[in-house]
């Protein structure tokens, strides 16, 4: 199992809480960190804009990218919300451990 850090924005805390406890407690992460005070400066439909945005940084594994994915996609309430997947090439053995435990039997 490769475990990954998948990355998205959103606009507010309570979707940011939503799509946390939706993938914790569907066991696709293990842990989902919400960091509030984000600005994101971006390109959108030809303007540039700049908004106030949280971060949700999803501890989870390679095989269940698609289906957080999905999930993100599915609660989210941008048109083109940012789900980038980076890969854990090294972490400490027992946390890694730990994450694998947690997403090992992801229900659907």
């Amino acid at each position: 199992m490769n475990e990954i850090l998948v990355l998205t924005t959103v606009g507010s805390a309570e979707l940011a809480g939503t799509i946390a406890r939706e993938l914790v407690e569907g066991r696709l992460a293990a842990c989902v960190n919400i960091l509030p005070g984000v600005r994101s400066i971006y390109r959108w439909q030809g303007s540039v804009c700049d908004e106030a945005e949280l971060l949700l940084i999803i501890k989870s594994a390679g095989e269940h990218f698609e289906k957080v994915r999905a999930k993100v996609r599915a609660l989210h309430s941008y048109e083109l919300p940012e789900i980038i997947a980076v890969d854990i090439t090294h972490g400490d053995a027992a946390y890694l451990d730990w994450l694998r435990a947690q997403v090992a039997e992801p229900r659907s």
